[in-house]
């Protein structure tokens, strides 16, 4: 088998091709969630906390050097509020996708619930029910 065909064999499986709409869907819905933290839940929070924007909070660890009107060398900071946000990026991601798996196995479950129908007996198992009751009977 050549190279050709056997990437093709790879890229054309369902997995590898499940993947990639995953990837694509995640990161699309991964923008939605960032937007529903910053432009929906952030500005109430804020406003709760005194007008605070989360991603200026930081700390000054070196402040900026400056020669005349040029910045000789950056402020070095410390940007906790960048971290802040992320981590409610990721709790928000977090339980969206629990949420999501919980109502993908509630619709699973449901699916299995139905009860497959019973399996026939083979024909050694009818004749040797057969043979049982003859010799039930014989007794």
């Amino acid at each position: 088998m050549g190279l050709s065909t056997e990437l093709k064999t790879f890229l054309l499986r369902g997995n590898v091709v499940d993947m990639a709409v995953g990837i694509v869907v995640g990161a699309a819905f991964g923008k939605v969630v960032t937007s529903f933290v910053n432009d929906i839940l952030m500005p109430p929070i804020s406003l709760l906390l005194g007008n605070t924007n989360f991603s200026d909070l930081k700390i000054v660890l070196r402040k900026a050097a400056t020669e005349g009107a040029e910045v000789a060398a950056p402020a070095i900071t410390w940007n906790y509020g960048n971290f802040i946000q992320t981590v409610i990026d990721f709790l928000i991601v977090g339980t969206a996708i629990f949420f999501v798996i919980k109502a993908m196995n509630a619709l699973s479950r449901k699916k299995e619930e139905k009860p497959a129908p019973a399996p026939q007996p083979s024909n050694e198992e009818r004749l040797l029910a057969e043979i049982r009751d003859l010799l039930k009977k014989s007794n």
